[in-house]
């Protein structure tokens, strides 16, 4: 084909363009997002406790960060576009590669786009004078997230480049508006560190472990995001140096952004004031500074959500795109476009999402989506056992195997726990996985042009 002779340094037509200073704004755009700006409210309504919710948040991080320590080895390993699909297939076989591109096409990707695009419009709505609201708010809402998700897939789908320097520039944003928010809320801000000793009037005397399983499955969700570099392995400039870089620096930056943003939300609002509260960073505003100060801050917290917007659109269409060239997914999937990006995979990835926003609500698929998230990495990270057996490991990241042994134990426990407090949406997430397996086979009918198992 005339694309792959005159391809790039990349594969077919994709260009190494990305160095460290992108890789890690994706890690943390990726990680930044919906998640830490709309679930403390729900967690303290389950666990009643703020210190129990800042432990349950310290664990997320130690969690996130065990699993970049072994991504990091297998990204150095498998420098290639695709992550999860590209770890599995080399280190097991195709089928289970397949099932964790095919969930981050349903759900792993398109959700949480459609979930930022929502939370965004949430805001934004929230910034506006009351005589500024349609008569119908859920229309204006859902017009919003689907405008930005289409200024964005525009955006991306001119080039690598372009779109990360724009990704590079939300960061940077995102930072400095966090740093400002915090700076502000703890030197400024009129708050109480007594919140921290207040528990939910009426509350039960302990918290059962599958309510902090869920709790987990929702933290772990706000922190997905720690193993973004791996998806655009073919793209990066020194990949063995650069992705362990990216993934570890990234999570724990954002490990201390989230500890802190929680400390600065129990310090603004009680107990009871804070639960079951979505919109937690608007509400924790106009309790630091009173109600004028809610609208800017709500509008500032709907430009952080952009650069995570901004982030998914760019690392998923990679994993569609991976798998295509395999002949694991649908021909389209493959195809670049003038500007050497895989554009339909975009413009596939965003028309899903899209359909979410339309028939969804963000409550809907925080649980879907934490659930679909936590299977396939536990995979992988038994993949380091792999490498490491084999004597085939490029880079040997530090603390193995506990490392590895405490990712895996505390993910399945926490998706048992999950399973057991809400079974129906981690059924869902499993109908999900279950319904791919007839697709990979009759994919396998379909591409001849298939790479041998």
């Amino acid at each position: 084909m005339k694309l792959r002779q005159n391809r790039p340094t990349g594969e077919a037509g994709l260009k190494k363009e990305l160095g460290y200073h992108s890789l890690t704004s994706i890690v943390v755009a990726n990680m930044i997002g919906a998640g830490i700006f709309t679930t403390s409210g729900l967690l303290i309504a389950r666990l009643y406790d703020p210190v129990l919710m800042m432990v349950l948040w310290m664990a997320g991080g130690i969690l996130a960060l065990c699993g970049a320590l072994s991504y990091a080895e297998l990204g150095s390993n498998y420098p290639e576009a695709g992550g999860e699909y590209i770890f599995l297939s080399r280190l097991f076989s195709p089928l289970p590669g397949f099932l964790s591109g095919w969930v981050s096409f349903v759900v792993g990707f398109s959700a949480p786009i459609a979930a930022s695009s929502l939370a965004f419009s949430e805001y934004m709505v929230r910034a506006l004078p009351p005589e500024g609201l349609a008569a119908d708010p859920l229309l204006l809402k859902r017009g919003m997230a689907v405008g930005i998700i289409v200024l964005f897939t525009l955006v991306h789908s001119l080039g690598l480049r372009s779109g990360s320097r724009f990704q590079n520039i939300l960061t940077m944003m995102k930072i400095l508006l966090i740093a400002g928010f915090l700076f502000a809320g703890f030197i400024y801000g009129e708050g109480d560190l007594q919140h921290f000793t207040e528990r939910i009037t009426g509350s039960p005397p302990h918290t059962g472990f599958r309510s902090a399983g869920w709790a987990l499955i929702l933290i772990m969700f706000s922190y997905s995001g720690w193993n973004a570099s791996t998806y655009v392995g073919s793209e990066i400039r020194h990949p063995g140096r650069n992705i362990p870089r990216s993934l570890i620096i990234g999570t724990l930056v954002v490990t201390f952004i989230y500890l802190a943003l929680n400390v600065l939300f129990i310090y603004a609002i009680p107990a009871d004031d804070m639960s079951n509260v979505i919109s937690i960073g608007g509400l924790a505003a106009n309790k630091l500074f009173g109600i004028s100060a809610d609208r800017f801050f709500s509008v500032f917290i709907a430009l952080i959500l952009l650069s995570s917007i901004s982030a998914y659109i760019i690392i998923g269409p990679r994993v569609y795109f991976a798998m295509s060239e395999a002949g694991h997914f649908f021909k389209a999937a493959r195809h670049v476009n003038r500007y050497h990006v895989p554009g339909v995979s975009i413009l596939a990835q965003s028309l899903l999402a899209v359909i979410f926003v339309i028939t969804g609500t963000f409550d809907q698929i925080l649980t879907l989506l934490g659930f679909s998230l936590g299977v396939f990495p536990v995979l992988c990270v038994i993949g380091v056992f792999k490498l490491r057996t084999r004597g085939a490991s490029v880079l040997k990241m530090p603390g193995y195997p506990f490392v590895q042994i405490l990712f895996i134990a505390a993910s399945v426990s926490i998706l048992v726990l999950t399973f057991l407090e809400r079974p129906a949406e981690s059924g869902i997430a499993l109908g999900v996985i279950a319904a791919g397996v007839p697709i990979y086979y009759l994919l396998k009918r379909i591409r001849p042009d298939r790479k041998p198992e």
